[in-house]
C-alpha cells in the first residue's frame, strides 16, 4: 500500500474504487465529450490514456483520413428490433417495431451520440401530456428509447444511453378495475350487436385471465380438449402455464372452432377475422363495444382484473390466482386482497375467541359455471 502511495498521481489516471487496483482513464476527445473508459492495471491505464491523446491530436490534425460515418438513431432501432426477434415474442416484437414506427421520423436521422437525456425526456414528457399517456405507457415508450441505446452499447456502436438516466414514473399497480354482473352483460350484448363472432373472445378473455398477448397469438395445438387444458409454451415471464378451462372458457373455444372452420379451416390461429386471416387485436371492436355499453373507466387487460377479483371472492386463494394469471411475484397478485373479506374477519375474531362472532359469506361477483353457461347460450 505504500508503494502505491508514493506513485506519483498521472492526471486522466484513476481507480474508480480505492484500492481495488481496477484503474480508469478520463479525457476528452476531438468534439469535447467527456469519456471514461475501464483499463484494468495502472500501467494499462497508462498506455490507453496516451493511445486516445495520440488519437485526440491526430483526428484534429487529419480529419478526412479518421472521419467515421456516425451512426444515426435509424441504424440503432434497426439493429433493436434485430435484437427482440432474438430475444423475444413476434408479439413483443411486433409492438416495439410499431413504437419505433412513430419515432423514425423525429429522431431516425440524427446521430445518435448526439442525442442527449434531455431530448429523450423533453420528447416523452410532451407527448405523454398531449395524448393523455398514464404513466405505465410512457414508461414502456421510455424502455423502447432504452433498448435501442443498450443494444448499440452492446454493438460497441455507442458508449452512452440517455434514456437510462431518466427516472421511471410511478405506476399505479394497485389499481383494480373488475366488470359487475349487470356491466359484463351490457358489455357482452353491445359486442353481440357490432360483432357477434367476437363474443367467445370476451369471454375466453374473461375466464382465463389470458393477456392479450396471450390470447391473440394462440393456436389450436395449445388446446388439450380431453383434460380442458389450455397451454402456454412461453409467456411474459419466460415460463410456460398451463390454464385449467371451465365450461364457459369450452364453450366459447367450440364457437371459435366453428368460426374458424368456416373462414379458413387451415389455419393454425384459434382466432381469425371475418376474412379468414389471422385477428392481430381487440381494439378495432372492443372499444366501440365499450363505448356502447356505457360502462366506463375499463380496458380490455382489467378482463384480467375481473378473472382475478372473482375468483378471491369466491373463496380461491391469492397464491393459486396468482399461479393462473401468471404473476411472477406474489407482491403482484396482493392488490386483490382486499377482495377476501372472510380471511380478514377471521383474522380479526382470533383477538376475540370468547365472542360469538356470526359466520359471513364472502361476497361473489360470480353465479355458478353452469347458470352462467345457461345464460350465455341463451344469449340473454
Amino acid at each position: 500500500m505504500s508503494g502505491n502511495k508514493n506513485r506519483k498521481k498521472i492526471r486522466g489516471v484513476f481507480e474508480k474504487v480505492p484500492g481495488s487496483d481496477v484503474w480508469w482513464i478520463q479525457y476528452f476527445d476531438a468534439s469535447g465529450r467527456r469519456r471514461r473508459e475501464k483499463a484494468g492495471r495502472r500501467s494499462d491505464a497508462i498506455t490507453l490514456l496516451s493511445k486516445r491523446k495520440t488519437e485526440k491530436l491526430q483526428r484534429k490534425k487529419l480529419p478526412e483520413n479518421l472521419r467515421t460515418k456516425p451512426v444515426t438513431s435509424g441504424e440503432l432501432v434497426d439493429d433493436a428490433i434485430e435484437h427482440s426477434q432474438a430475444e423475444n415474442g413476434g408479439r413483443s416484437t411486433q409492438e416495439l417495431a410499431l413504437k419505433y414506427g412513430i419515432l423514425r421520423p423525429i429522431f431516425g436521422n440524427r446521430v445518435a451520440e448526439d442525442i442527449s437525456k434531455q431530448d429523450v425526456l423533453r420528447w416523452l414528457v410532451t407527448t405523454a401530456a398531449d395524448r393523455g399517456w398514464a404513466p405505465a405507457t410512457k414508461n414502456r415508450w421510455q424502455a423502447a428509447f432504452s433498448l435501442a441505446f443498450r443494444v448499440g452499447i452492446e454493438n460497441e456502436k455507442i458508449e452512452k444511453n440517455p434514456a437510462a438516466r431518466i427516472g421511471r414514473t410511478k405506476e399505479d399497480n394497485g389499481r383494480v378495475r373488475w366488470l359487475s354482473e349487470p356491466e359484463e352483460a351490457e358489455l357482452r350484448a353491445a359486442i353481440a350487436r357490432r360483432t357477434p363472432h367476437h363474443v367467445p373472445a370476451f369471454l375466453l378473455s374473461v375466464h382465463t385471465g389470458l393477456r392479450a398477448s396471450e390470447q391473440f397469438s394462440l393456436q389450436w395445438l395449445q388446446i388439450d380438449w380431453q383434460h380442458r387444458i389450455l397451454s402456454l409454451p412461453r409467456t411474459k415471464n419466460g415460463n410456460p402455464r398451463h390454464i385449467p378451462l371451465n365450461v364457459i372458457a369450452m364453450e366459447a373455444l367450440r364457437n371459435l372452432k366453428k368460426h374458424h372452420d368456416d373462414k379458413n379451416p387451415d389455419s393454425p390461429w384459434v382466432f381469425l377475422n371475418e376474412d379468414g386471416e389471422k385477428l392481430r387485436g381487440h381494439r378495432d371492436w372492443f372499444e366501440p363495444a365499450l363505448k356502447d355499453s356505457g360502462v366506463l373507466d375499463y380496458s380490455w387487460h382489467c378482463n384480467r382484473h375481473t378473472f382475478a377479483s372473482r375468483l378471491v371472492m369466491a373463496g380461491v386463494d391469492l397464491r393459486t390466482v396468482g399461479e393462473l394469471l401468471g404473476h411472477r411475484t406474489p407482491s403482484m397478485t396482493w392488490r386483490y386482497s382486499h377482495l377476501a373479506p372472510s380471511h380478514q374477519q377471521r383474522a380479526v375474531d382470533l383477538l376475540a375467541p370468547a365472542a360469538k362472532t356470526p359466520r359471513t359469506k364472502s361476497p361473489s361477483a360470480t353465479i355458478t359455471a353452469t347458470e352462467r353457461f345457461r345464460v350465455v347460450v341463451a344469449g340473454e
